[in-house]
């Protein structure tokens, strides 16, 4: 059963929240963290991306880089712009964006549920990306970015929430690209004991999305064991930030794919490679956006083809059976020669909030993204490919992390995304 604890929140005072409040550290490259950071200096990617404060080039993994990150969240508390509520409480966090509101709890979830599975992952994690967060959490002793947990819907806290919702909020505020954020504060010790004995009943939580945070939370909490003997368990470091939604609040977009070639075919003889494989329609210049399971958009040469998966390529399994996984095991790799795609440089994702015109852009112009999420590298006038996904659910999700297995990278997309620097959590 989950362990979801209230805790004392260091967050911002109310008129400087909008201007704190900051898209995840891993969402901009480093050119584009500086821009963000000049344009708002208030902004909390100036802590969360430390290396925006030194001059350009600066190593941002040198340990100076971690020690400005702890003073200026020191210094942001010194000033009042961050300050630390008195009392463990539960946070109420909504987000509204095209109309569409999810509202999840802001707490802190147990390390050990994470390592016993009573929080299922489903991505596997890089250890160079761990190492940069790990350093962080341990040397600001604050976690600062919460990670996005997943829950079978409950009707009493789903009652609770919306109860909670018509008092005044801390937070009401627009962010620049048109996302609505709201948060109350739950301090009563009715409601606080409610949520807690819902949650310790409910059996499995589910990273949805911060593998990678989660993966360092955890150890950063093993190493302060190893540091603290005679630790208790009660320590705020066995616990790690979470904000927790219901499952059938959410929303996945999809995971587009864009290789940089054709693995040395031409496009006549690629497409009968595609046909062998998939049922094929040409749509012409007119985008075709996957509407049901097992259909993939694919761009190619200026036209837009819907694959439908043939019969004898669909799989019970629960990890086979994604379109991901169909994609990658019946043509990615055994036609594409895309064998690696964590690891190989021909082929990079786009999330699905970039659209369909995005990949256009990037076939049309030769033009496939790079390493950093946003950047991007020209690699000439080579014919490139676009496939655009039908997004996988989170009934897949849960299906394929209660049988223990993982996804292929880059799976599932969730919007809109968590603000970070709102709600942190001191580790002592």
């Amino acid at each position: 059963m989950a362990e979801v604890r209230p805790f004392r929140c260091i967050r911002p005072n109310k008129e400087a929240a909008s201007t704190v409040a900051a898209l995840p550290y891993d969402v901009y490259d480093r050119e584009e963290a500086r821009a963000e950071v000049e344009k708002n200096p208030g902004s909390f990617l100036a802590i969360d991306r430390a290396e925006t404060q030194f001059e350009p080039g600066t190593d941002p993994y040198a340990p100076k880089v971690y020690e400005k990150a702890r003073e200026m969240l020191c210094d942001w508390l010194e000033k009042g712009i961050l300050l630390e509520d008195p009392d463990d409480c539960y946070y109420i966090y909504e987000l509204t964006m095209d109309g569409r509101a999810q509202t999840g709890i802001v707490a802190c979830t147990s390390v050990d549920d994470y390592l016993r599975g009573t929080v299922a992952r489903h991505e596997n994690t890089v250890e160079a990306k761990e190492q940069d967060r790990i350093r962080h959490v341990d040397v600001t002793n604050a976690q600062t970015g919460p990670i996005f947990l997943a829950y079978r819907s409950v009707r009493k806290l789903n009652d609770l929430v919306e109860e909670e919702k018509q008092s005044e909020p801390l937070y009401d505020f627009v962010a620049d690209d048109g996302i609505r954020h709201r948060a109350w504060r739950v301090g009563d010790r009715e409601s606080i004991e409610t949520i807690h004995s819902c949650f310790a009943a409910i059996p499995k939580l589910y990273i949805a999305d911060g593998h990678h945070r989660a993966a360092s939370a955890v150890k950063v909490a093993l190493k302060r064991r190893r540091e603290h003997p005679g630790y208790t368990g009660e320590e705020p470091f066995n616990y790690f930030l979470s904000v927790l939604f219901p499952d059938d609040q959410l929303m996945i977009m999809p995971y587009n794919r864009v290789v940089k070639d054709l693995n040395g075919y031409q496009v006549r003889e690629f497409l009968n490679l595609v046909k062998q494989r998939f049922q094929v329609v040409r749509y012409g210049r007119q985008v075709y956006v996957p509407t049901a399971r097992h259909r993939i958009g694919m761009y190619l040469a200026g036209i837009w083809y819907e694959l439908t998966v043939r019969p004898a390529y669909e799989s019970i399994d629960p990890v086979r059976e994604l379109d991901v996984s169909i994609l990658q095991d019946i043509l990615l790799e055994p036609v594409l020669g895309i064998s690696n795609p964590r690891a190989d440089a021909r082929i990079q994702f786009v999330g699905g909030i970039r659209g369909a015109k995005e990949l256009e852009r990037l076939v049309d112009g030769g033009e496939i993204l790079g390493s950093g999420s946003w950047g991007g590298h020209i690699y000439g006038r080579q014919p490139a490919v676009a496939f655009l996904m039908y997004p996988t659910s989170i009934r897949e999700l849960f299906a394929v992390a209660d049988a223990g297995l993982l996804m292929p990278p880059k799976s599932t997309w969730f919007e809109p995304k968590l603000r970070s620097g709102l709600f942190i959590h001191r580790l002592t």
